[in-house]
């Protein structure tokens, strides 16, 4: 494995600036490059280079811990809006290839917004991407 950021800060050989949780399983930390404030890295402590290698037990507990850490941003907070955004690959902006998620509180006009450009070709073609699924 080439030099991972991540997995030096998974293994405790590196700390985040600020570290949210953590247990045996997952490390959470604040974003070096928040666009919100409590913008949150959630890793597993187990390699993983993204969606596609994750262990499902070690995916489970990253996301038992994602969701545990909403509810005490919720709880402590009042963060009633987030983003939870995984990019796994290069072509899907992926930039640090350690499998992991951002939690990022949203609120009424924090400037950040997320632009999805439907295709309106793809609704009439449901039944072959389905085809194609059933048939490999």
């Amino acid at each position: 494995m080439a030099h991972c950021t991540f997995y030096e800060i998974a293994q405790g050989r590196l700390k985040p600036d600020a570290t949210v949780f953590e247990n045996e399983s997952v490390v959470a930390f604040f974003d070096r490059g928040s666009i919100a404030p409590y913008h949150t890295l959630v890793i597993p402590r187990q390699h993983s280079t993204n969606i596609y290698d994750v262990e499902e037990d070690d995916l489970v507990k990253l996301t038992s811990a994602i969701r545990k850490i909403c509810l005490i941003y919720k709880e402590k907070l009042d963060i009633n809006n987030v983003q939870i955004i995984s990019s796994n690959g290069a072509e899907a902006q992926q930039d640090a290839f350690h499998l992991h998620f951002h939690i990022v509180p949203r609120s009424k006009g924090d400037g950040q917004d997320i632009q999805w450009k439907p295709d309106p070709t793809l609704p009439g073609r449901f039944q072959e991407l389905l085809s194609r699924l059933k048939s490999k």
